[in-house]
């Protein structure tokens, strides 16, 4: 869980119980943040323009989109043409990509793979 900010407090003194509050309170926030579908779809842009998509036996990885489903924690929906190709290191990937930009610390996230046309929406 390196996404997990640690503080470490006291017990017995009560040394940096405040901040244990705080720092409660900034990872609600990010545990609630909602990022627009326009902005994910330039930070996929982007991550794809760098990194290109899997390949297997000549068949390439086409993200078409990616939105963000829910919050609590933030649940992203990729659209692909084939959900089979989408490799956990390419999504791993991705998720560090969308942490880099938006922070997110302190909560996971979940990534769902749809493949574009499959009805589940």
């Amino acid at each position: 869980m390196n996404f997990a900010p640690i503080i470490f407090i006291s017990a017995k003194t009560g040394q940096r119980i405040d901040r244990l509050f705080e720092l409660i309170k900034y990872v609600h926030t990010q545990n609630t943040m909602r990022i627009s579908t326009g902005m994910l779809n330039d930070i996929l842009a982007d991550a794809t323009a760098r990194v290109q998509p899997p390949t297997d036996k000549g068949k390439r990885l086409k993200i078409y989109y990616i939105t963000q489903a829910s919050t609590k924690p933030p649940t992203f929906v990729c659209f692909c043409n084939r959900e089979e190709l989408f490799h956990f290191s390419y999504q791993r990937y991705l998720e560090n990509q969308i942490r880099n930009t938006f922070g997110l610390e302190g909560t996971p996230l979940r990534f769902v793979i749809r493949e574009r046309g499959d009805g589940k929406a």
